[in-house]
């Protein structure tokens, strides 16, 4: 099926597949026992169906979306073996994730008409942030172009010295100040950096505490506003990291941060540790953000591009 053309490289896959294992183990071992003894796909099996897709974190909206989809298969052609439930299920799932331009990419780009581009990364403490901003610069880095980091999350010292640490092993320039400087600050001093020595990516830390929504939408407006005085539309892209394997409490973070600030895009990590890699195509629904990144090692080269087709290729593979 022409969708399913392969786009990675093979090592890329590799590591695809090898990341959604859990994900893929645990949802078609539930698959199975919810069609043993049935050879045709009837009321029953779409109630499994139903209950599957919510405890693998699709999210309730999503997976009626997709029983409707199925349901209509079944209507139309009479008759549905579940032995054919897998490849139904996989082009349902990628033809509802086709119905937005987004998850098409194959490569780590940036808009050629920006520079620098400004990437702004919002998410809770915890989820992989720091470590998604080091990978990135590394991805950046080996396409040749100039990063410069900016720690701007200044209320707590380990988040300066961890992004100093990623600074050190991808050899980019940073700019931070004593822990309790004023975000905007450094923000601004990152860019007029950024300016002065030509830089292609710019990629600031920001906090990430979620307790008080008022506060985190003051600071982070005020860090956009500061910005803008030295790069007129910054931020290019703000970047919202999610943690995979939190399930819905990641379709809840989503929810509170785009009530919080304006998030352009998305990046889901630690998918290879958990069994709720269908949170992916969930969210990719839902919000109508682009997920651009997803974690699926620990590796430096296991953040990954997202494309829709080779993610659904490896979970119903």
């Amino acid at each position: 099926m022409s969708f399913f053309k392969k786009i990675f490289s093979k090592e890329k896959k590799e590591t695809l597949d090898k990341g959604l294992e859990k994900s893929k183990q645990s949802f078609f071992g539930k698959l199975t026992k919810a069609v043993a003894g049935k050879s045709k796909v009837d009321d029953d099996v779409l109630d499994n169906l139903e209950e599957i897709l919510v405890a693998s974190d699709v999210g309730v909206d999503t997976t009626l979306k997709i029983i409707n989809r199925i349901e209509e298969r079944v209507a139309k052609d009479k008759y549905v073996g579940t032995e054919e439930l897998n490849s139904i299920l996989r082009e349902e799932i990628a033809g509802l994730l086709s119905e937005t331009n987004i998850g098409n990419e194959t490569e780590f780009t940036i808009p050629k008409n920006k520079k620098p581009y400004v990437i702004m990364v919002v998410g809770v403490n915890g989820v992989g942030k720091t470590t998604t901003i080091g990978k990135l610069a590394s991805q950046f880095k080996k396409q040749g172009l100039k990063v410069v980091l900016g720690a701007a999350d200044t209320f707590r010292a380990a988040a300066i010295d961890q992004l100093q640490v990623w600074a050190d092993r991808t050899d980019v320039p940073i700019i931070r100040q004593e822990m309790g400087s004023d975000p905007a600050s450094v923000a601004y001093d990152t860019l007029k950096s950024a300016v002065t020595q030509d830089a292609d990516v710019v990629i600031i830390d920001t906090a990430g505490r979620l307790h008080n929504k008022v506060n985190l939408m003051n600071e982070l407006t005020k860090i956009k506003r500061v910005m803008q005085k030295v790069v007129e539309d910054a931020p290019h892209d703000v970047l919202l990291v999610l943690d995979g394997s939190t399930g819905q409490n990641a379709f809840e973070q989503a929810k509170q941060f785009t009530k919080a600030t304006e998030v352009t895009s998305l990046a889901v990590t630690k998918l290879d540790g958990t069994a709720k890699g269908g949170v992916v195509i969930g969210i990719s629904d839902q919000f109508q953000i682009p997920v651009k990144y997803i974690g699926v090692g620990e590796g430096i080269d296991d953040l990954q591009v997202f494309n829709k087709h080779e993610f659904v290729d490896s979970f119903f593979k």
